[in-house]
């Protein structure tokens, strides 16, 4: 959903009193929610998933996964729980589901998170994706909104992702451009991460999910599967 639409959904929401504890909402529009436990510590919330982008379906929950956790990574935080969410159909083997999983499971242990647990539904077209919690210091949050104009942008991933992979439903996509943009997409941003707390002058960061936008028989790609930050 766009950001117009999105945003007339939750107007009524988007009004309602916001407490104290809640550093990040829905004022901001950023990546997670941030929930002040005390002085030293604001637990991170975010819940993010897609339907397939690639035919593997090991490869597609890997790159699920590491996209539900960029959201934390990307307010400066530290993910290490996790809850599956998934929609199935009936008629597809459960062992692609089981691959699916499995390929989440592999990318969350790699960042250090545990899958606790999930939700699972029937759906005419797979979707998966990660409920994720983390941790970040309340001084140390950073947000989409805290950017501003003539900031330097720093991409930590090459763009171009959601071009591949348009290309690739539509079967004229190379091979080798395949594998980079599957490599590029299946990687935890947890390095970027990582670099961002050792820069105390960032004070910006978002991780751009791409999106696609049907414009006379083409496709419009925006955005690579990737976080950046600005300062």
């Amino acid at each position: 959903m766009g950001p117009g639409d999105l945003a007339h959904v939750l107007r009524h929401l988007a009004t309602q009193e916001t407490p104290a504890a809640l550093l990040v909402g829905l004022q901001t529009a950023d990546d997670a929610a941030v929930w002040r436990l005390d002085a030293e510590r604001a637990l991170v919330q975010t819940v993010d998933f897609f339907t397939p982008i690639v035919d593997d379906p090991y490869t597609y929950g890997a790159i699920a996964a590491a996209n539900s956790l960029s959201d934390v990574y990307a307010m400066g935080g530290t993910p290490f729980l996790a809850l599956a969410i998934a929609g199935f159909p009936t008629a597809v083997s459960k062992d692609v589901l089981a691959e699916i999983f499995r390929g989440g499971a592999d990318v969350a242990a790699e960042a250090g998170v545990v899958i606790a647990g999930g939700h699972t539904v029937m759906d005419d077209e797979p979707k998966y994706g990660l409920c994720v919690t983390g941790m970040v210091h309340p001084d140390r949050i950073l947000t989409k909104a805290a950017a501003r104009a003539g900031d330097v942008v720093f991409l930590t991933k090459p763009v171009g992702t959601g071009i591949i992979t348009t290309a690739l439903k539509r079967e004229l996509a190379q091979p080798e451009h395949v594998d980079a943009a599957v490599t590029s997409m299946r990687t935890l941003n947890r390095a970027a991460g990582v670099l961002l707390a050792e820069h105390p002058g960032v004070r910006a960061c978002t991780d751009v999910t791409g999106f696609n936008v049907p414009v006379d028989d083409t496709v419009a790609v925006m955005g690579p599967r990737s976080t950046f930050a600005v300062r």
